[in-house]
C-alpha cells in the first residue's frame, strides 16, 4: 500500500470512495508480494498492482463492484491452470486478494496512519480479512511500538480495540512482531482470537521506516551503489572523511552524504539506535586507514543485515590479517563477505552494484544466487 499511499490520500481527502484491493498471501510463483495494493478511483482509473499485470482487470472489476455495494471480498485468483489464464494469471501463482472501499467513513484513522508512514514511524494496520461473523469483516486495528490507536493522533470515532481483549492482545502482539521485521503477513487464529484455533484471518501491513544501506567510501563504485540501493527503497547514506570527494553533487541519489571518519559515524549511529538488523553496510574504501577500523565497529555490530568489503584478492588477505591483528575472531570475521558481491563478471560501477546488491538481497530472503535455471521449487519466495 506504501507506493498507492499518497494517492489514496488525496482521494480520502476529498471526501471520495477507493477500492482498494491488496494481495494478503501468494503461493507458488506469484509475481507480487503480500501488501502490493491497487487503486480504482472515483474517475474509474486504476492506480498501482496487484499482480504485475496478470490479474489486474479482474480485481478492477472486483473493486467496483466492492465500491457499489459496501461488502468487502476476500478473493483467490489462479486455483487452477484454467481459473489462471482465465484472469491472465499465466505464471502459474495463486493470489489472495482482499478488496475492501476506503473513504472518511470507513476508515476514518487513515490520515493518522498515513502521517507515520511519511514521517518515518513505524505504524502497523490490521485488518480482519476472514471471520466466521461477516460483522467482524474489515475490522481494523492499528499498532505502534508505543501503544494501540493512540487517542491524540486519530479521530475519536477510531476504534482503539477489536471486539475483545482476546482478540486485540494477540493481533498486537504479532504485528509488533511483523513491525520489527518490517515484515507484512496474513495470521490465522480463533474467531476470538484463539492462538491455536482457526477461522479468522488478519492481514498486517507493517509500514516500518525504510532499511539503511551505508555505503562507505566516496568513490564512483559508490555512486553506482547509492544508486541501485534508493531505487530498491533503501534510505541511502555515503560517507567518507574526505571533503572534497563527499558531496551532494556527486551522490544525487543519496538521502545524506556525510562528511566524518567512517568508524566514528558508524558506532555514533548505533550509539543512537539508528543501524538494525535490516541494515546494510557496504565498505567500498578498499584503504586500510579507513576500512580496518571501521570493519572492527561493523563486525561487532549486534544486529546488522549484511556487511561487505571491497578489493581485490590480496586486499581481502592483508584486511583479514590486520582485522585478526587488531582483535577479531574468527566468529566476527565470518559476518564480512569480501571480496563483495556475486560473480557476474561485472566490469564497470554500474554492474558491480548490481553485483553487490544481488548478494545482500540474496542474504535477505535467503537465496541462494544460483541461475533460476538450475534450480527446482518456487521461483517467488
Amino acid at each position: 500500500m506504501r507506493d498507492v499511499l499518497p494517492e489514496l490520500m488525496r482521494w480520502w481527502e476529498a471526501g471520495e470512495t477507493v477500492g482498494v484491493g491488496t494481495v494478503v498471501a501468494t503461493f507458488r510463483s506469484a509475481p507480487r508480494p503480500p501488501g502490493a495494493s491497487m487503486l480504482v478511483g472515483p474517475d474509474d482509473s486504476a492506480v498501482g498492482s496487484v499482480s504485475g499485470g496478470c490479474v489486474e482487470g479482474a480485481v478492477y472489476d472486483l473493486a467496483q463492484e466492492v465500491i457499489a455495494s459496501g461488502e468487502p471480498v476476500l478473493h483467490r485468483y489462479g486455483v487452477s491452470d484454467d481459473d489462471a489464464f482465465a484472469v491472465g494469471l499465466t505464471c502459474g501463482g495463486i493470489l489472495d486478494v482482499w478488496v475492501e472501499q476506503v473513504s472518511r467513513d470507513t476508515f476514518p484513522e487513515l490520515a493518522a496512519v498515513a502521517a507515520d508512514v511519511e514521517a518515518g514511524r513505524p505504524v502497523a494496520l490490521a485488518t480482519v480479512i476472514e471471520h466466521p461473523d461477516p460483522a467482524r469483516l474489515g475490522t481494523r486495528l492499528v499498532v505502534r511500538p508505543e501503544a494501540v490507536v493512540p487517542e491524540e493522533v486519530v479521530p475519536p470515532t477510531a476504534p482503539s480495540r477489536l471486539w475483545s481483549d482476546r482478540a486485540t492482545d494477540a493481533v498486537t502482539d504479532d504485528a509488533l512482531g511483523l513491525l520489527a521485521q518490517g515484515a507484512n503477513a496474513t495470521l490465522t487464529y480463533g474467531p476470538d482470537g484463539e492462538r491455536r484455533g482457526e477461522g479468522m484471518r488478519v492481514f498486517v501491513w507493517a509500514f516500518a521506516p525504510k532499511p539503511r544501506l551505508l555505503v562507505f567510501g566516496a568513490i564512483d563504485f559508490a555512486a553506482a551503489v547509492a544508486r541501485v540501493g534508493a531505487f530498491l527503497g533503501y534510505d541511502v547514506t555515503v560517507c567518507d572523511a574526505r571533503p572534497v570527494f563527499a558531496t551532494a553533487s556527486r551522490f544525487p541519489d543519496a538521502d545524506r552524504v556525510v562528511v566524518d571518519w567512517p568508524h566514528r559515524y558508524l558506532a555514533a549511529e548505533q550509539a543512537a539506535g539508528a543501524v538494525d538488523g535490516r541494515t546494510v553496510v557496504t565498505v567500498l574504501t578498499h584503504d586500510p586507514k579507513f576500512d580496518v577500523p571501521l570493519l572492527e565497529v561493523a563486525l561487532r555490530l549486534p544486529e546488522v543485515a549484511y556487511v561487505g568489503a571491497m578489493g581485490s584478492r590480496r586486499t581481502h588477505d592483508d584486511r583479514m590479517a590486520r582485522l585478526r591483528e587488531a582483535g577479531l575472531t574468527d566468529d566476527e570475521l565470518a559476518g564480512l563477505s569480501s571480496p563483495i558481491g556475486l560473480d557476474l563478471g561485472a566490469r564497470t560501477p554500474e554492474e558491480t552494484a548490481i553485483s553487490i546488491a544481488a548478494e545482500f538481497i540474496a542474504g535477505r530472503w535467503g537465496g541462494s544466487g544460483l541461475p533460476l535455471a538450475e534450480r527446482d521449487g518456487r521461483i517467488h519466495g
